[in-house]
């Protein structure tokens, strides 16, 4: 049996912390080893508690996440973290990745899409709440980004592959979209990875991004 994903949580709220770490605690595959009230104490807590994952707000006293991020990154690259914040703003978005953020998730999100975005980000890949997503591409449709590959590695994706991918750029959270597809979310999670490694991306924001260019979604309304 795979080891249990151990989750380290900060945030200044203690109903919140509270909150959080009873509804990992629930989750079969993942553990809660310690609880820290801001950035500083759980830089200090890593070492006695060995997290795979930190799950971390942004709007903490004394030292922020994001600071706390930067410097997880640079002390332990091997421990991953997940922003889980209120803040939909591109400046905290684009910090937070730029730190080392594997995750960005806004505190209104689904609990399914919170334990996805754990265990991706302890499998070394990236996991953004839908809106966050939509603010990522925005600034990617804005900026004029688009290239053409001569191997499209779009040929080799499966039908349900091409579904997963259309609806993940659409902002479905894996959740919503086990419901449409009449599947597991760990199935969604599955073909999730699947598409990462096939495009070559590591974030769903990357997956949205290439969907926009494919022409698979719009960002028209």
């Amino acid at each position: 049996m795979n080891r249990p994903v151990r989750v380290l949580v900060a945030d200044d709220h203690t109903i919140v912390r509270k909150g959080l770490c009873s509804l990992l605690e629930m989750e079969e595959g993942i553990v809660v080893v310690g609880e820290a009230e801001d950035g500083r104490e759980a830089l200090s807590k890593i070492d006695e508690c060995r997290p795979d994952v930190v799950l971390l707000d942004i709007t903490m006293p004394g030292l922020n996440g994001i600071e706390t991020t930067r410097r997880i990154n640079r002390q332990y690259p091997e421990v991953k973290v997940v922003i889980l914040t209120m803040h939909l703003n591109e400046e905290y978005i684009f910090e937070a990745l730029r730190a080392g953020a594997s995750g960005y998730l806004l505190k209104r999100t689904a609990p399914t899409d919170l334990i996805s975005a754990i265990r991706a980000a302890h499998r070394g890949e990236s996991f953004l709440s839908p809106s966050v997503s939509r603010k990522v591409i925005e600034q990617y449709v804005q900026q004029g980004g688009s290239r053409t590959d001569l191997h499209d590695p779009f040929d080799t994706l499966t039908t349900r592959e091409r579904e997963v991918l259309q609806l993940i750029a659409e902002g479905r959270s894996p959740s919503a979209i086990s419901d449409v597809l009449f599947v597991s979310v760990k199935t969604v999670e599955s073909h999730r990875s699947n598409l990462l490694r096939k495009l070559q991306v590591k974030s769903t924001a990357e997956l949205t991004q290439y969907a926009v260019r494919k022409g698979l979604v719009s960002l028209e309304e």
